[in-house]
């Protein structure tokens, strides 16, 4: 009998809750972000945090296609939120090489994973496009920051900073998804739930 490599109701809904909980997370780390410094740090902390649940959905993730959906999901809602289109268009490329390099370790290789997660993730950083290369337009949307909180930030986000943000964003991923594999591990594999 031929495997079914179609997504049915239970791989969708896996990616929508999965995708609601990163996007929780993603969301209240993103709020920190009206202090100058945290705005900065958000590729640190996003891609830390949001490792537990998305290790936990790549226990699930069996066929091609559903981390590809969850990283546009993210990606579109970080547009609808305010950012901008760079993180819907980075974050569906991002989310078909992670789908790739996931694929590669038959969707069970716990070092494919975590390096999926890391390249996934990237959607975060290019939500500083907007800042990098036209600052005046993206806090056009944003005067009620006030203008102390847009000379700091824009301080603090040089154009020089953009390919650093992309290694920390990267490497923080990749921590991330490794504290996430440890933790699965030890509590939800003994658990029964993943």
């Amino acid at each position: 009998m031929e495997k079914n490599n179609r997504l049915n109701a239970k791989d969708l809904i896996n990616v929508g809750i999965y995708t609601a909980i990163c996007a929780v997370i993603c969301c209240a780390v993103a709020m920190t972000g009206v202090i100058p410094v945290m705005m900065l740090l958000l590729v640190v902390f996003v891609p830390i945090f949001t490792g537990i649940p998305y290790m936990m959905f790549l226990t699930k993730v069996k066929k091609f296609g559903m981390i590809l959906i969850l990283n546009t999901l993210m990606g579109a809602l970080m547009w609808v939120t305010g950012m901008s289109w760079y993180a819907l268009a980075v974050g569906t490329v991002s989310g078909l090489i992670a789908e790739l390099i996931y694929r590669a370790g038959n969707y069970s290789r716990k070092w494919n994973g975590i390096i999926a997660y890391a390249i996934s993730g990237i959607y975060c950083w290019a939500n500083y496009f907007g800042i990098f290369f036209n600052a005046e337009a993206y806090f056009s949307t944003r005067q009620n920051f006030g203008q102390e909180y847009i000379d700091a930030v824009t301080g603090l986000l040089p154009v020089w900073m953009c390919p650093v943000l992309l290694v920390v964003d990267i490497a923080c991923g990749i921590i991330g998804g490794w504290i996430g594999t440890k933790i699965l591990k030890k509590h939800f594999v003994k658990a029964g739930i993943a």
